[in-house]
């Protein structure tokens, strides 16, 4: 296979692609080329179609096939948060997808209301404490942690990233604006410390005892635990008792000037199958969209949880709305 990946930096125009053929599907993707090249790897020996791969920044990358238009090599986008996602739909870079296969497959919440977009592969964000300093019998929900109780206690990833201003963007939804936005004002009376750029960093606070919980990806840390990083943190699943805990996914779709439109939807396919949708979330640490798919075993010793089962496409129309309630909150 000729799978040739080329990280951009800063530049876009700095990347080149080498040996593309005609015939091979082109994925433009911000995901991590060490997290799907084995995947890719599968699909052509079990189909013979090449994939060539270009990775980089989301933003930049969907602004790039916006610009090159009917000109450009994507034939599929693929990248992480409903949000984002979202916003290449809202930029006309993709095309409807009918397809019997991912519609039995991919649930409905988890892919987008027009079929332009799907998941394959789920994200849960909830809450992470510190076991040598909160009982988890006095945590409950997102919005509990903006009482007083929690004061001087809590750290959080910036606003600025995607995925807290997705989990905004449900809250909206569930609760809607008003109680939003006094719930993030107390969120952030109570940190303990500035908001953090990842949420590595913030975990490790946790752990560290500069705060005493978060709120983060699981997926992040599966990492420390197997990495033996930690061993002061605890998963509490939030909302259990209402609408459950906060689910984004990472997905793709195909791109609306895609000049080999039945070997990417077979590929977009194809990433729903049993095969593909172990290994996706095993390589990831994520969750599968399917149902019935063995889960990581870091992940699965957590067991079970309640999701909340927002449309997925509503977390990218309601970003905007996030965004404004995080700045007049002070959420930085």
């Amino acid at each position: 296979m000729k799978n040739y990946t080329c990280a951009l930096i800063l530049l876009l125009s700095s990347c080149t692609f080498e040996q593309v053929n005609d015939d091979d599907v082109v994925i433009y993707t911000s995901r991590q080329p060490q997290l799907i090249e084995n995947l890719l790897n599968v699909f052509t020996e079990e189909t013979g179609i090449n994939v060539t791969v270009l990775s980089g920044d989301a933003q930049q990358l969907m602004e790039r096939i916006a610009v090159e238009g009917k000109d450009t090599d994507a034939d599929i986008f693929m990248t992480v948060d409903a949000g984002v996602l979202w916003q290449a739909g809202d930029k006309g870079i993709f095309d409807s997808v009918e397809s019997e296969v991912l519609s039995e497959r991919i649930p409905e919440h988890l892919r987008d209301t027009d079929n332009e977009w799907f998941g394959f592969s789920k994200r849960a964000r909830t809450i992470v404490y510190s076991k040598a300093d909160i009982d988890p019998k006095d945590l409950s929900t997102y919005e509990a942690l903006a009482l007083k109780d929690f004061e001087n206690k809590l750290c959080l990833r910036t606003s600025k990233k995607v995925y807290n201003r997705s989990l905004i963007a449900s809250m909206i939804e569930a609760n809607g604006a008003e109680r939003t936005e006094r719930v993030v004002k107390g969120w952030v009376k109570n940190l303990a410390e500035p908001v953090f750029s990842s949420d590595t960093n913030v975990l490790k606070a946790v752990e560290a005892g500069n705060c005493k919980l978060t709120v983060v990806n699981t997926y992040y840390l599966a990492r420390l635990i197997e990495s033996n990083s930690v061993e002061n943190l605890g998963i509490f699943w939030a909302n259990q008792e209402d609408r459950g805990v906060h689910v984004n996914i990472s997905g793709a779709g195909l791109v609306k000037w895609s000049k080999n439109k039945d070997s990417s939807i077979q590929l977009l396919e194809w990433l729903s199958s049993d095969i593909a949708q172990d290994m996706y979330a095993r390589a990831n640490k994520e969750y599968p969209t399917v149902d019935g798919i063995a889960l990581h075993p870091v992940i699965e010793a957590w067991g079970d949880f309640k999701e909340d089962l927002i449309q997925v496409d509503k977390l990218g129309s309601m970003q905007s709305d996030a965004v404004f309630i995080a700045q007049k909150a002070g959420y930085n």
